[in-house]
């Protein structure tokens, strides 16, 4: 059985001298979809440009653009900043149509990082890590469960996940922190 994981609060879930693995705060997320004609506009109106190739990130600032499809982003930015990014959208929709949805709430962002983080992100993802560039993010699952993964180093990973499952892969990604320690 699982224990109860607070998710509304950042913090460290479980570290040794392998990994560590933390729940980031909580930032302001959107789902953007919109075909290409429109997406100059959406980038000048958000003030980045919105990447072509899936997998692909723009940042300026605070704010990341991830590409997970051809007519398909998610805007990250600090939960502050997500009135400016509805208003910019918003002001330009009558002559670039889109959709925006905030799913701020939908997902939680679990920071793992260390010397065997690529270790530790293996015993739930089938993907090759070697394969994913650093600065880039792809769609993947994580013991079945649906989940974006950022690599923003060699060794230094996000995975944003939904919070309904955050509690499974956080009990996983916890005792494969401790079981990386005692090699």
């Amino acid at each position: 059985m699982t224990a109860h994981i607070d998710l509304s609060k950042a913090g460290i879930l479980a570290e040794s001298s392998a990994v560590r693995v933390a729940l980031l705060p909580p930032v302001a997320r959107f789902s953007l979809r919109a075909a290409t004609p429109e997406q100059k506009a959406l980038s000048k109106a958000l003030g980045v440009p919105l990447p072509a190739k899936i997998g692909q990130c723009g940042r300026k600032g605070d704010i990341e653009i991830l590409c997970l499809g051809p007519d398909e982003w998610t805007i990250i930015a600090p939960e502050d900043q997500a009135g400016t990014i509805t208003d910019a959208c918003a002001a330009i929709y009558a002559k670039t149509p889109h959709s925006l949805t905030e799913i701020s709430d939908r997902e939680v962002t679990v920071h793992i990082t260390g010397p065997k983080a690529s270790d530790l992100i293996t015993i739930g993802c089938p993907r090759d890590l070697d394969q994913l560039p650093t600065g880039e993010a792809r769609r993947t699952v994580f013991d079945g469960v649906s989940a974006v993964l950022w690599r923003d180093g060699d060794q230094d990973y996000r995975l944003d996940l939904w919070r309904s499952f955050a509690p499974h892969v956080i009990a996983l990604l916890e005792t494969g922190c401790a079981e990386l320690a005692g090699e």
